[in-house]
């Protein structure tokens, strides 16, 4: 027994000291890829010497004698942080991730290759202006720069992902930053799942209850819609469940959580310093690290500071020393669903017109790691690409001897959006701003704008012409071989929305509705909020005058004015009433939950366990009403809908039907439904975060989960990469944080401010800036999170264009020397 006691010892030691050494040497060729800010580097491609200044919190500060100079410093930085992020995205639009993740991303990269994004990309790059064709090259070069550098020394191969998956990095192109810009449009575009799912809800509901399911915002006019089914007697009216899985690493937002911000100015005379203020915070899914990346251009017109996204050679949000620009989703309506008829004689062709014309068709082959290639035939019509049925529930709405087109604005092959970009980084006013927007094509955005005199919102973005007569106007999918439905070009960028010094002096944007102008001039039917505007409103109106620090409280203001709003509805018969209920029982802890709730001024704060017990509730009082009447498509419904609420607790247009539910032979009312939903909310959080209702966190709920997106659920790793903290704000706040409304963790942080900027041109230098995470994609560096706790408690970093104030304390000069 000794003996067999003493070679288990000595074999456990063996395989502790092997498993030490094989730590050791992935530590090792891990940290060979984090990059030397302090290095001088001979390079090809610029003209003279250039400095990339990393300040104490790794923002690079890139100065050149050059602008081409500057943005080939401004490649290279991107590639030293962030390498593995741009390569993955470019694989995305390329639609060839499969080559390196195998089987499970095959219909990602189908899809893309049936979208054909980088073609297009491609093919645009010939449409920019000279200076941003020179931009493009120039940055293109500073990122093939590094990679050269990597190889050369054997730095690590640039990222510690590239020892788990395929090396091979291809040189970046010009037409990679194009498309970069095009996949920022697939995050922040819902409209064709918005389309489908209207289609699949109204194969079910007639129209007073579709107008409640998946009501219009507060005093927007979409108009009647024909019922889809008429349009195909075919189609079978059945609840299709919702395919709601994805690829991990798919680029389009998942139901409901399409792409969001706050962004807002005012003018001299409603800020206390009398000179211009503006605030954003767009919110996209949370990542580790965040998609945004800090950087200071200095440029000849002028030195640049703000949000870049790696892969594009611009600041998006941030300002110059004359102009400052923030950006909230548009929600245009700039696509259109077309289902095609195919000729019963040769399903090759398909019905236009004119009569039935052929596809035109290609054949392409998607490499799958460690499997057989996939081929596949890609077809276009007049319209624009097929889809398969098999993406975005397509399948449910699409009738046999038909199939799916998409006409959409991100598809254009003369995309001038990055030559709009570059101009406006070069304005110097409101009105230049402006007018660089004319050549804006794709992701849609309201622009927010201040010139320290001026304040303005301009929409950025094509939208098409659409016939008067167009039958399913944007919202349900239209017969694409009708003229009416077909795209008659796009309008012209002057009927975009433009507000300029607004009588009030304040101008911001939530994602609600910028227009109300009639079809098609309507910009969309489907808006992104109708309930942080309230708040914004109120908030801008308590001062005469405002601060940084004002606009600071409000970016992170935690009030839910839904909550305010629907509890006193939905709760107004519940609230005390009913005899005293004993300790332990279902009455008791219901009567409890009520009284915390009545005394709760709706503050969704991490601390407190009021915003869980609303939110639990709100969640299954939506899931019961609406269940019985939609069966699986209830799944595409996630997070309660406050519009819909208060339709059905006001009885809006007889909304109160959905109260009943049908599976019982009683008639249930508001009331007693609302009842039921509050003691299944209670018994979920008892299961999940214990009964005692006061020791609650809403904190530990609502973590933010900044995951990353390829290594994220890898077990040991995923503890190394992923970030994750507890966060106050909700789907409705100032302080977004959308919740996952998953099942496994329904209250989950996955959509927030991952960047956040003040920009206060009374003193400019004070202005202020911060992301979610960290500057590097490194997990080995500490700058890879060292924002995120900064983020989390609702701090920031000097957002300073003053050399001197940048070399104090910074992490490291890079000098880059012509060959």
């Amino acid at each position: 027994m000794e003996r067999v006691f003493r070679w288990s010892l000595r074999l456990f030691m063996v395989l502790a000291a092997l498993g030490g050494v094989a730590l050791g040497l992935g530590y090792y060729f891990a940290a060979r890829s984090l990059p030397d800010y302090d290095a001088t580097w001979t390079v090809e491609g610029i003209t003279g010497p250039v400095e990339i200044v990393r300040d104490n919190s790794d923002v690079p500060h890139i100065f050149g004698d050059t602008d081409e100079d500057v943005f080939f410093g401004l490649g290279l930085a991107h590639a030293q942080d962030r390498l593995w992020q741009m390569t993955l995205m470019r694989r995305t639009a390329q639609g060839r991730l499969s080559e390196i993740f195998g089987a499970s991303t095959v219909q990602t990269d189908e899809l893309m290759r049936r979208l054909d994004l980088y073609r297009a990309a491609t093919d645009s790059v010939a449409a920019q202006d000279p200076q941003t064709q020179a931009a493009l090259r120039a940055y293109a070069a500073g990122v093939n720069a590094w990679i050269r550098i990597v190889n050369e020394n054997a730095l690590g191969r640039g990222a510690p992902e590239f020892f788990l998956f395929r090396p091979e990095i291809a040189p970046w192109q010009p037409a990679d930053s194009i498309v970069v810009s095009k996949l920022m449009a697939l995050q922040l575009d819902a409209q064709l799942q918005d389309e489908v799912l209207r289609a699949q809800a109204s194969l079910l509901l007639d129209p007073a209850r579709l107008a409640d399911l998946l009501p219009d915002a507060p005093g927007t006019d979409a108009g009647p819609l024909p019922d889809y089914g008429s349009l195909f007697p075919d189609l079978p009216r059945l609840a299709h469940a919702q395919n709601m899985t994805r690829d991990v690493l798919s680029p389009f937002a998942a139901p409901g959580r399409a792409g969001a911000s706050n962004a807002w100015a005012a003018v001299p005379a409603r800020a206390a310093s009398g000179h211009g203020l503006l605030a954003n915070d767009p919110h996209l899914e949370l990542t580790a690290p965040t998609i945004w990346y800090l950087a200071r251009l200095q440029l000849s017109t002028g030195d640049v500071i703000g949000a870049t996204v790696p892969g594009l050679p611009l600041i998006v949000s941030g300002r110059s020393e004359r102009l400052g620009w923030g950006l909230t989703a548009a929600y245009a309506d700039n696509l259109d669903l077309m289902i095609e008829e195919l000729n019963p004689a040769d399903r090759q062709s398909y019905r236009t017109p004119e009569g039935w014309k052929p596809f035109r068709t290609e054949r392409t082959i998607i490499e799958v790691a460690d499997a057989a290639p996939v081929t596949i035939t890609l077809r276009w019509t007049e319209n624009g690409p097929v889809l398969s049925g098999s993406h975005f529930n397509l399948d449910a709405v699409t009738p046999p001897g038909h199939v799916a087109s998409l006409a959409w604005t991100a598809l254009r092959h003369d995309d001038t959006t990055l030559s709009a970009g570059m101009e406006l980084m070069r304005a110097g006013s409101v009105d230049e701003a402006i007018e660089a927007g004319r050549r804006y094509v794709v992701p849609a955005v309201n622009m927010i704008l201040t010139d320290g005199t001026h304040v303005a919102l301009q929409v950025f973005g094509a939208l098409p012409d659409r016939d008067p007569d167009n039958v399913g106007r944007g919202r349900i999918p239209s017969l694409g071989w009708q003229p009416q439905n077909r795209w008659r070009g796009i309008l012209p960028y002057d009927t975009n929305p433009r507000v300029i010094d607004p009588p009030q002096g304040v101008i911001g944007n939530t994602n609600n509705a910028t227009s109300r102008q009639p079809f098609p001039y309507h910009v969309s039917y489907a808006w992104g909020d109708t309930q942080r505007i309230q708040r914004w409103n109120k908030l801008m109106a308590e001062r005469d005058v405002h601060t940084r620090e004002s606009f600071i409280a409000a970016q992170l203001d935690t009030v839910s004015v839904t909550a305010r709003n629907l509890l006193p509805l939905i709760a107004r018969d519940l609230w005390y009433t009913g005899e005293a209920a004993p300790e332990g029982t279902p009455e008791r802890q219901r009567q409890h939950a009520l009284e915390m709730l009545a005394n709760w001024n709706g503050e969704m704060n991490e601390h407190l366990p009021e915003p869980l017990i609303y939110a639990a509730w709100m969640r299954q009082l939506q899931h019961k009403l609406i269940v019985d009447d939609i069966g699986p498509l209830a799944e595409a419904f996630p997070r309660p809908d406050p519009i819909f609420l208060e339709r059905v607790f006001r009885s809006t247009d007889g909304a109160a039907a959905w109260c009943d539910i049908r599976q019982t032979t009683a008639i249930e009312t508001c009331t007693d439904t609302a009842r039921i939903a509050l003691d299944e909310a209670l018994l979920w959080i008892a299961d999940n975060y214990g009964s005692a209702l006061e020791s609650l966190r809403w904190g530990d709920a609502h973590v933010a989960k900044h995951k990353h997106p390829v290594l994220g659920d890898v077990p040991v790793l995923k503890w190394f990469v992923n970030i994750e903290q507890s966060t106050s704000g909700g789907d409705n706040t100032l302080q977004r944080g959308l919740t996952a409304g998953t099942a496994s963790d329904p209250f989950a942080n996955v959509q927030a401010a991952g960047y956040r900027g003040v920009y206060d041109f009374a003193d400019p230098d004070s202005s202020v800036f911060v992301t979610a995470t960290g500057q590097s994609g490194h997990p080995l560096s500490r700058h890879y999170d060292d924002l995120g706790e900064l983020w989390r408690q609702g701090e920031y970093i000097p957002m300073t264009l003053d050399p001197e104030l940048a070399r104090a304390g910074d992490v490291g000069v890079t000098t880059l020397l012509p060959r």
